[in-house]
């Protein structure tokens, strides 16, 4: 649909020069002006003409009307019409024909990519939980978000590394080894695994609060952590070997890998020349005894980068580790999945590497999501209020697994298709709305198989599977030379995988992986429609069988695109 808008913006812009002698060169001011009509009885494309009053001192009717009797580009343009100051414009069904549904049946899977990051390198930085916790809801978010921005990068042409940036440093281990050797044992933590540890931290909390001094306890337990004993650092290496071996089983799950686990400890060396570099430039202030930067010419509170005791905190880390990351990967752009709670934090701490004099500070991008709730209630490890992704993914799971035990008993691989759908059915509604918009995550609402969910999706795409396989003798034979796009469900059809490669560059450009999700509800609906109307296998001729192949063949491909963009995956039969 991009090429076809420069096309239209192209003439457009040459029969306004020709009727009004301006300069032809409005080419790229209409294309940004195209819209696409909320009814499609106002045609696939419109253009709103109340810019141009001004310029050509006509009203935007008389303009749209001079527009829609002059404009004409055959094999492109079907209709124009003009109406209160709209420039209407119907696509021929031939450049479906002979433009997009041949397009992606040339690609294949291609379809839809571009090469704008080509010889440009991105680290995503997401999912990075804090170690002996178990994923809980809360962590679906930045984990899901991140790798869907990450694909849609890859999708884009940009070498992409994924980092995990592991909470694994901090006061909260003291605490935990503490816990461990107040009421703990290694036989229990063994047997029980990452549920022990949260039992143990969660213990350790309710205890203190009738105890204040195991605080003290814990706070000696980490300095002895950060200087170095052997016991603490052995029994830390010890809970991070369960938190990730519990980790790689979501993960699998979501088909996700990284290339890098570096997480906070890995930067303690990493910090002392940063905080050398912002004494050297004068940029320390020390306020009632701790070091910070003060932001207060740019409207933000301080950054804290020494306590008082002379450790570091959350920005000085951060600020070492993008220097590394800098220096070891050399990218173009460095993302950073996190809740929008800590937009300040981000914002604190890339001024400061700005204030540095490190010329790559625009380079850092934080990408922020809203907070989910269960059942309107904030979500919190320590007190015990968690819904662990585990269990709704288990549930979900085992729902889709009933289902197809009652509809398709013979199913090869079910238990494999089981989980797809399942995990996926919980991605798609995460995925389904703006990612900065705060939610509450509702169980029955994400496991509903009917209206637009994920196995709704996937079904969908299943559905083309099954109707190319039937086929696969005539799509061997050849389909190309058949297509012809002509009814309206045909018609919408096409529009909606034309505009898959637009989408998927807002998606990019905007960080919103919602763009996609919505993108394949419009396919579903419409090639859903096109099947329900216009006979595929049994239709009433060869020539129009194999046209409804190929566009069927189109719709698989880029439904399996997109459903991957969002980390779904693609099972050929449900």
């Amino acid at each position: 649909m991009q090429a076809l808008k420069k096309q239209i913006s192209a003439g457009i812009s040459s029969v306004i020069s020709k009727l009004y002698g301006v300069n032809d060169s409005l080419s790229s001011d209409i294309y940004m002006m195209l819209e696409y009509p909320p009814d499609k009885d106002m045609g696939d494309l419109a253009l709103p003409c109340f810019k141009f009053a001004k310029l050509l001192h006509k009203s935007p009717a008389i303009i749209a009307q001079s527009i829609a009797q002059s404009l004409s580009l055959p094999g492109v343009i079907e209709k124009v019409r003009a109406v209160n100051g709209y420039l209407n414009i119907n696509i021929s069904p031939e450049y479906y024909s002979k433009k997009v549904i041949c397009e992606i049946l040339e690609k294949g899977s291609d379809y839809g990519k571009s090469d704008i990051g080509k010889g440009k390198t991105v680290v995503i930085d997401y999912s990075s939980p804090n170690i002996c916790k178990p994923f809980h809801i809360g962590h679906l978010g930045t984990t899901v978000i991140g790798h869907s921005i990450k694909l849609l990068h890859e999708f884009a042409g940009y070498k992409c590394i994924g980092i995990n940036y592991l909470g694994d440093w901090g006061t909260q281990f003291g605490k935990l080894i503490t816990a461990y050797r107040l009421w703990g044992s290694r036989e229990e933590v063994e047997k029980g695994g990452i549920d022990i540890l949260v039992d143990l931290y969660v213990r350790f909390h309710n205890e203190a609060e009738k105890d204040p001094t195991l605080n003290d306890k814990a706070r000696e337990e980490f300095h002895k952590l950060e200087t170095g004993d052997k016991e603490n650092t052995e029994l830390w290496k010890w809970f991070k070997e369960i938190s990730l071996a519990e980790y790689e089983k979501t993960y699998k799950q979501l088909d996700i890998s990284f290339d890098s686990y570096n997480g906070e400890s890995f930067y303690t060396d990493k910090m002392p020349e940063q905080v050398e570099i912002l004494r050297q430039k004068n940029l320390l202030k020390i306020d009632d005894g701790a070091a910070i930067v003060d932001l207060s010419e740019y409207g933000m509170q301080p950054c804290l980068i020494l306590k008082r005791d002379g450790s570091t905190l959350y920005p000085t880390r951060d600020i070492a580790a993008a220097v590394y990351r800098k220096r070891e990967y050399g990218f173009d752009k460095c993302i950073y999945v996190t809740a929008a709670a800590q937009s300040l934090h981000f914002a604190q701490w890339f001024k400061v590497v700005e204030l540095m004099g490190y010329d790559w500070y625009s380079e850092l991008v934080h990408v922020p999501y809203g907070t989910i709730s269960v059942g309107g209630v904030k979500l919190s490890t320590r007190h015990g209020n968690v819904l662990l992704l585990r269990d709704i993914f288990a549930a979900a799971i085992q729902k889709v697994k009933a289902v197809i035990d009652e509809k398709n008993p013979t199913l090869e691989n079910k238990e494999e298709t089981a989980e797809a759908v399942g995990v996926g059915a919980i991605i798609f509604y995460y995925l389904l709305n703006s990612i900065i918009k705060d939610s509450s995550f509702n169980m029955e609402d994400a496991l509903s198989f009917e209206g637009n969910t994920g196995p709704y999706a996937q079904y969908t795409y299943a559905r083309t599977c099954s109707i190319l396989s039937k086929a696969k003798d005539e799509i061997n034979g050849g389909i190309t030379d058949s297509i012809a796009v002509t009814n309206t469900e045909e018609c919408e059809l096409a529009k909606a995988l034309s505009r898959f490669s637009e989408v998927v560059q807002k998606a990019l450009a905007e960080y919103e992986p919602s763009y996609i999700t919505r993108y394949i509800l419009d396919v579903c609906t419409a090639f859903n429609r096109f099947y329900h109307e216009c006979p595929i296998l049994s239709a009433n001729s060869e020539s129009t069988k194999k046209s409804r192949l190929a566009i069927t063949k189109a719709t698989n491909t880029v439904l399996g695109s997109a459903l991957k963009l969002i980390c779904l995956k693609t099972p050929e039969k449900i």
